[in-house]
């Protein structure tokens, strides 16, 4: 059995590596637009990697400059999470075979199930799908016909 310390002193470790990750995963996506040809193409990910750098470098300083007595993941359901996690890597590699619609689908499914902790009921669902219908075609509307993005 872990004391709670030593528990505490885990989480922490946790979080400040993963915090870490996170900036030098920014480092490196920042990097990696300096390949890119077209500018264009280059602001998107430029700004994620620089507010990714940001956030996480707050989130470092801060952890380790004042620790936390919660570290870790907290308590909730694995399975959610596994879910959620899942269903973002189903739709990004369907993507490119099913198209931009069923693969949103494919995500704000596992998405929504994940997050689903009240009952269900024949209301919340319709509720539900149909306000994540409209949001996905709203998103696929202004990529595909606003910004000129093309989509699978």
């Amino acid at each position: 059995m872990i004391n709670a310390p030593e528990a505490n002193s885990q989480g922490q470790m946790g979080s400040l590596l993963v915090s870490f990750f996170f900036v030098i995963a920014g480092v490196v996506t920042l990097y990696d637009t300096t390949g890119y040809t077209d500018r264009d193409s280059q602001v998107f990910p430029q700004t994620v990697a620089i507010i990714l750098i940001i956030t996480a470098s707050i989130s470092l300083v801060t952890r380790f400059l004042k620790p936390s007595d919660e570290g870790g993941f907290g308590d909730g359901v694995w399975w959610r999470r596994c879910l959620l996690i899942a269903a973002m890597f189903l739709a990004c590699f369907t993507m490119p075979y099913l198209g931009f619609l069923p693969a949103g689908a494919i995500a704000f499914a596992g998405g929504l199930i994940a997050a689903m902790h009240d009952r269900w009921s024949v209301g919340t669902v319709l509720l539900y799908w149909v306000s994540g219908a409209v949001t996905m075609v709203a998103f696929f509307s202004l990529f595909k016909f606003v910004l000129l993005v093309p989509l699978p």
